[in-house]
């Protein structure tokens, strides 16, 4: 098994609270999520309808799919009503100086 490591993926400055940001880590497709005073890092896809999530809703800790409006808990990636019933991806995320780091 390969051992997790932190990569970069973003300056703090490019994820303002409230906001979201795509980037790409080791060809993964990531969504950083800055809300409650907190960064999130998900995968960018749906585990339902397949689809991004950058374009879904963001509030207090969940973001919801843009086709089908699935909600799904940052910190846990846990579906928080239908029609979801798995989780999406979730990644550590730690805050070096002005870099955000998710762990691969």
């Amino acid at each position: 098994m390969t051992e997790k490591t932190f990569v970069a993926a973003a300056r703090l400055e490019d994820v303002p609270p409230g906001t979201k940001l795509v980037v790409e880590v080791n060809g993964i497709s990531m969504l950083l999520c800055n809300t409650m005073d907190r960064i999130f890092a998900v995968r960018n896809l749906c585990s339902h309808a397949y689809e991004t999530l950058e374009c879904g809703r963001m509030r207090g800790g969940w973001i919801s799919c843009p086709v089908h409006g699935a909600r799904f808990d940052l910190e846990t990636g846990a579906p928080i009503n239908p029609p979801a019933t798995m989780p999406i991806e979730t990644y550590a995320v730690r805050v070096e100086g002005d870099t955000i780091e998710v762990e691969v």
